[in-house]
């Protein structure tokens, strides 16, 4: 009998609802800095993106700023947001139910944040104890989403190989990067309005809706070795 599938999810937006409060930390801080940015231009235009990269594309439009005043800001920032997410973190609605329902499933979490804010938002949402150790940032296997070798290397450390795995995403970025790693892609697509799921992959829009596609992909799975 096949193994079950193997399930890697990123964590900010599609675990926990930690965007509006990166989003608050980022205006205040890279503002300050003469970095004009609104907590809207995140999820309009930067969701999921690597934090440098941000910066970088702020620079190109406003300047640069002296890069030992970036290594500040940064760790300041990042350290603001680690008391807020501990304190006024929430699940994203669904996750915690979506979780328990596929906990026959091996799972991690591949995120493009440090590992020390993944794990402070999955312990503040009482989710770290499904994911144990799978903890995979992007800082500890130096490469970022959309790079696919951060999925690639999070399922060679779970065992797996890619074709195995189904990746769940709400950004872009994360689907675009499970894509071209050859995992099966689930988008998790919470602005229908304004995103467009990526060619190749599957769409949901609430996270209540995981089981069902999950239990989908396992049988058509099954179907297809049964005829091979």
């Amino acid at each position: 009998m096949a193994r079950p599938l193997c399930l890697l999810f990123d964590c900010d937006g599609t675990l926990v609802d930690s965007e509006p409060l990166l989003a608050s930390e980022m205006e205040t801080s890279l503002t300050a800095v003469g970095l004009p940015f609104r907590a809207s231009d995140y999820t309009g235009e930067f969701r999921g993106a690597r934090f440098r990269h941000i910066v970088a594309e702020l620079e190109r439009r406003h300047g640069t700023v002296d890069a030992q005043r970036l290594e500040v800001l940064e760790r300041d920032m990042r350290a603001n947001l680690n008391r807020r997410l501990a304190t006024e973190l929430t699940p994203i609605t669904g996750a915690t139910e979506a979780l328990a329902a596929l906990s026959g499933h091996p799972m991690g979490v591949v995120s493009n944040g440090p590992v020390n804010k993944i794990r402070t938002s999955l312990i503040a949402t009482e989710l770290e104890a499904v994911f144990g150790r799978h903890l995979f940032s992007a800082y500890e296997a130096q490469c970022w989403k959309p790079d696919p070798c951060l999925f690639r290397h999070a399922a060679a450390m779970m065992g797996y190989a890619p074709e195995d795995c189904v990746a769940i995403d709400d950004a872009i970025v994360g689907v675009k990067a499970a894509l071209a790693a050859g995992m099966t892609v689930i988008h998790l697509n919470r602005f229908p309005d304004a995103e467009e799921t990526p060619e190749g992959a599957l769409t949901i829009t609430s996270m209540f809706q995981l089981p069902t596609v999950i239990r989908r992909l396992e049988q058509d799975r099954t179907l297809a070795a049964s005829q091979a």
